[in-house]
């Protein structure tokens, strides 16, 4: 922990500790900080201050540059000077490092930083060490001091640490440094030069370091170049500093370089948008449909091959494009797992239960967990799509670069939108400058595209849905969560999806001819309705669907029964005649002959028909012999049965041995009471509704503020010896566990205790107020509180 963090945050009052917690939600996370010191913990945890640096815009870098070069005991007035400007502009950008607690002022009006910021920058500013961490070196004996001090003009005299104050001096004056590169050998300037602006550190040539009348050995002998290794140089910082010049500023650049932007028609993109988002959720649902009954394999090195998503995409009437961010949207909304039995990717239960939600609902769970993916379906490597599904060492950057493009896009004004991609990625590289640039150019089209897909963005600018989620940024969450409640439940995302899918088309209009037209968007029930019984023949601002014999006989083959058809068509338009009559006809020989999977079974129930099937020469193949004058046992199996009569003319139906069709699921979560139950038709149903198990809600960061103030300004905490009042208290424990329970309050260990009355409960970070042991408990979310008399068992418990 670092003393002077937790000084400062000692001094801050409620209102600008808030901010510093509301940028720092991670210091929040449970079980929440109840301490100052445990506050500066996990402020000044490395991990934690690596990944806040993430959210720092390029001005706040290079002041933390600029005061890692200067040194320690920089003031915001040396920094102004350094970095050449005033020191206006250097608190305003400082204030934001202090509201994330990267950086803050100490008692003497010093800018101190994060342990872990001095980490992250060996070379800030492209410079080297300072000149003492090589003078001081073991490597750099007394006498070798003395003789630099001696070619630098300098008196020898006096103790090291007097010679090197001497020597640091010299060789960080700009003037001197200049006069004594004028006496070097030719080139000598040009060497120094070339380590001061490309450097510090730079491959040489060893031998020329030995060498007599070369620039190297010159620069080596006069310390401006230091070798820690045969081939290897580097250059000190001061001297990198003075051969700059005295005028040299380090770079700032406190304004965001601006996007080029186009006016466009705010009414066509929310047009668009209610195109995009309704056909989303149909590419999802489709995609889902058709995995249940053709598992999706996995390939041997992971991922799905490019060949069943081909396959797919036909099969459902969508492009590649679509496929691939649809099949990983759902992997990562838990909606679609491998099953082992199945041998490949089938919906999961979830599927279920998102499939009786309403529309929006849908879509909310589909932009959540597009929202914190950590992959990009549509980017390309050397030329070709990553595999989907497959591993990619750069997800957790690819999630950082949607947002940061994201967090760009939504600074244009409504009815802008970007005339130049590239100025876009220009300018989200100033405001998330630790992205890696190369792959953020890589992956910024493919992360349009796929916005694009999901009604987020039109024309190159973010719709309504687009800036909804924008706004979440905080809140993403990470792909290992199931669920993220603050995105999917956010009130401006839920107003934002519901008029997204409000002009959604839910009638459709049925021709003499056999189609239906939809002209609109249509709602995914729609849609899935249309799918079900009819062939899609285009999209777009009017859909077309064809009946056919196929496509009906297809709905009756999963479970669905002519008057369901008819019904279910005659809520959303007006049936004609000729599709009435497709329908019935398709029905009435539907079923004539029935197949089941037990060794391949053929039934009919006129003797007749299936004599005529036995001796039907080209159905010879399945080796057809007749059982009962009503039963044919096949030797073929099932699947390869059906498609032989099929071709022959026959309308058999294929029936399992229970007389239902039987979806395969896979079990991603334990069950915690209901049961979904798939009703005739096809259509599910969820008896009782599943109890959702509520989050606990992350503490505001104004009250938690409070709080920690209140603590701070409190009666001091109790003093003593933990052992001594847990072995005078827990008087019920055995010495072992008494010493266990101390960890749990010395250190935050992980416990589980046992009362007295037999309740059990997961313990850590207590504090001993009196008898009382007050700890986090995780079972409740909360801090609460356990008497010592009462414990009777503790017991420990491993992450």
């Amino acid at each position: 922990m670092d003393d002077h963090l937790l000084g400062w945050l000692n001094t801050l009052d409620e209102e600008r500790l808030a901010r510093v917690l509301a940028h720092r939600p991670d210091a929040l996370a449970p079980p929440w900080p109840r301490r100052m010191n445990t506050l500066a913990q996990r402020l000044g945890n490395g991990f934690a201050v690596s990944r806040a640096m993430f959210a720092l815009p390029l001005p706040c870098l290079e002041i933390v540059e600029a005061r890692l070069v200067v040194g320690d005991r920089a003031t915001p007035a040396d920094l102004a000077e350094f970095l050449g400007t005033d020191a206006e502009q250097v608190s305003r950008w400082l204030d934001v490092l202090y509201d994330h607690a990267l950086a803050w002022p100490d008692d003497e009006g010093r800018v101190r930083l994060a342990d872990g910021m001095a980490r992250s920058w060996p070379t800030p500013c492209g410079l080297g060490e300072p000149l003492s961490r090589y003078l001081d070196s073991w490597t750099m004996s007394a006498d070798a001091l003395k003789q630099l001090a001696l070619r630098l003009g300098l008196s020898p005299r006096g103790p090291k640490r007097m010679a090197v104050a001497r020597v640091a001096a010299a060789l960080a004056d700009p003037e001197r440094v200049a006069r004594l590169l004028d006496h070097g050998p030719e080139g000598t300037t040009t060497l120094a030069r070339r380590f001061a602006w490309e450097g510090p550190a730079r491959e040489v040539e060893g031998g020329l370091f030995v060498t007599p009348g070369t620039p190297e050995k010159w620069a080596a002998d006069h310390g401006l170049l230091f070798r820690p290794s045969w081939d290897v140089a580097e250059m000190p910082r001061e001297v990198a500093l003075a051969v700059r010049g005295a005028g040299y500023r380090a770079p700032f650049t406190p304004a965001a370089p601006e996007v080029a932007a186009i006016p466009v028609d705010p009414e066509t993109v929310d047009h668009l948008m209610t195109l995009a988002a309704p056909h989303a959720v149909e590419r999802a649902a489709a995609l889902l449909d058709n995995t249940a009954k053709s598992p999706l394999p996995l390939l041997k090195t992971g991922g799905v091959g490019v060949r069943e998503i081909r396959r797919v995409a036909r099969e459902t009437g969508c492009d590649e494009d679509e496929s691939r961010v649809s099949l990983e949207i759902c992997a990562v909304a838990r909606l679609l797992a491998f099953d082992q039995e199945a041998g490949g990717l089938v919906p999961t239960e979830r599927f279920d239960r998102w499939r009786l939600s309403d529309a929006a609902t849908r879509l909310r769970v589909l932009l959540a967990a597009w929202w914190r993916m950590s992959r990009s379906s549509l980017r390309r490597v050397d030329g070709r799509y990553v595999t989907v599904l497959g591993d990619d060492p750069d997800g957790a950057t690819l999630a950082r670069a949607r947002h940061a493009l994201f967090d760009v896009l939504a600074t244009l004004p409504v009815g802008t939108a970007v005339a130049d991609r590239a100025s876009l990625v220009h300018s989200t590289r100033w405001r998330a400058p630790l992205l890696d640039h190369a792959l953020l150019a890589d992956c910024a089209p493919a992360v349009m595209e796929e916005a694009r897909l999901l009604g987020l963005i039109a024309q190159d600018t973010l719709t309504d849905l687009g800036r909804a989620l924008a706004g979440l940024g905080e809140q993403a969450g990470d792909e290992q969560d199931e669920s993220v409640p603050d995105v999917e439940l956010d009130p401006a995302l839920v107003e934002c999806s519901s008029r997204a899918l409000a002009s959604v088309r839910r009638s459709a209009l049925f021709g003499a001819d056999l189609t239906a037209v939809v002209t609109g968007p249509p709602a995914p029930e729609l849609a899935e309705l249309l799918d079900r019984v009819a062939d899609r023949e285009s999209r777009g601002s009017a859909s077309v669907w064809r009946f056919s014999h196929a496509s009906v006989r297809r709905a009756l083959d999963a479970g669905h029964t002519a008057e369901d058809l008819l019904s279910d068509l005659s809520e959303v338009g007006t049936v004609p005649q000729p599709l009435d009559y497709l329908v019935r006809d398709v029905a009435r020989r539907h079923g004539e002959v029935t197949v089941t999977s037990v060794a391949c079974i053929v039934q009919a129930a006129d003797p007749v028909l299936l004599a005529e099937i036995a001796a039907h020469r080209r159905l010879a193949g399945l080796g057809l012999r007749l059982l009962a004058p009503t039963v044919l046992a096949s030797a073929a199996p099932a699947d390869r049965t059906l498609a032989a009569l099929r071709e022959n003319g026959y309308a058999p139906m294929p029936v399992e041995d229970t007389g239902q069709i039987q979806i395969r699921r896979a079990q991603v979560e334990a069950r915690r009471g209901g049961t979904l139950i798939l009703l005739p038709g096809g259509q599910v149903a969820e008896l009782p509704a599943p109890p959702y198990s509520m989050v606990e809600p992350t503490p505001d960061p104004r009250e938690h503020a409070r709080r920690l103030v209140t603590a701070r300004d409190g009666e001091a905490r109790p003093t003593g010896r933990t052992w001594a009042v847990i072995g005078r208290m827990a008087t019920r424990l055995p010495t072992a566990q008494q010493s266990l329970l101390g960890f749990v309050v010395d250190r935050g260990v992980r416990a589980a205790i046992t009362l007295a009355d037999g309740v059990t409960a997961t313990v850590s970070h207590g504090e001993l107020t009196g008898a009382v042991l007050d700890a986090w408990c995780e079972e409740a979310g909360d801090y609460l509180e356990f008497p010592l008399a009462e414990i009777v068992e503790v017991r420990g418990s491993p992450a």
